[in-house]
């Protein structure tokens, strides 16, 4: 345990310490409350170039119309920087060459992974309550009324949608781990994103079953996704927490 906490510890300082997490936050939390709100506004100013994007969504109104936005927009766009900030934290390591020293540590590389992936998931929690506050502030901005428990429950369902985003980012760290690279993990999380999207495009019923698909359809259309397809989602990151530990503690210098 004590060894755990070390590398926790470690990896807290990185985290605070580094530009990319720091513009990455900026850019999830800011970008997509400032992009929803200026789409909704754009969408009740009766901008058809607007209503046309958006979809079904085009029909709704107030904070409805504010979350369904908001949820689009985090299922992609989410996502890509999860995986993004995830290939860099273990990508890093090889392109920086000092995954070399990792090897002389006394705690082993295995917690020092597995210290990486609980401090993404504890940045993603707080990512979500940031851009779920934002956005609730953009409702009160846009005066879309008042907030009752069907708003609160819209603002839930936002929180959580951005939360297993980023835990369904995971592959990333263990790509880049393979690739020795930020970009094998990078090219992961895009593929991840394509059969997301393509999948509740094409097939919603089979979306629902699809991990990487069933949160942001469950954001948008609750009624589609129960609780047992939303828990499927918990596969992802038990599936690659321990893939990547395991891919860590395998590491060799010569290969």
């Amino acid at each position: 345990m004590t060894a755990f906490w070390t590398a926790l510890q470690v990896e807290l300082r990185k985290a605070l310490a580094s530009r990319v997490l720091q513009t990455t936050t900026l850019l999830v939390v800011m970008g997509i409350a400032l992009l929803a709100l200026i789409l909704v506004a754009a969408a009740r100013a009766g901008n058809e170039q607007i209503l046309t994007q958006l979809g079904p969504l085009a029909g709704e109104s107030g904070w409805t119309l504010l979350t369904g936005v908001t949820a689009q927009i985090t299922a992609a766009g989410a996502l890509l920087a999860f995986g993004v900030a995830l290939s860099w934290t273990f990508g890093r390591e090889f392109t920086d060459g000092t995954i070399t020293g990792l090897f002389a540590l006394p705690v082993t590389r295995p917690m020092i992974a597995l210290g990486k992936l609980c401090i993404h998931l504890v940045w993603t929690a707080a990512v979500a309550l940031a851009l779920t506050f934002l956005v609730l502030a953009a409702g009160r901005i846009l005066g879309l009324g008042p907030i009752d428990d069907e708003v609160l429950r819209q603002l839930s369902r936002q929180a959580v949608l951005t939360f297993l985003t980023g835990l369904i980012a995971t592959p990333a760290g263990w790509a880049a781990t393979l690739g020795r690279g930020t970009l094998p993990g990078i090219a992961v999380t895009l593929a991840v994103l394509i059969a997301a999207q393509v999948t509740a495009i094409a097939s919603p019923e089979t979306a629902a079953w699809l991990p990487v698909s069933a949160p942001a359809l469950w954001a948008l259309q609750p009624g589609t996704v129960h609780a047992g397809q939303l828990a499927l989602t918990a596969v992802v990151p038990i599936s690659f927490v321990a893939l990547t530990c395991l891919t860590w503690r395998r590491l060799q210098l010569d290969r």
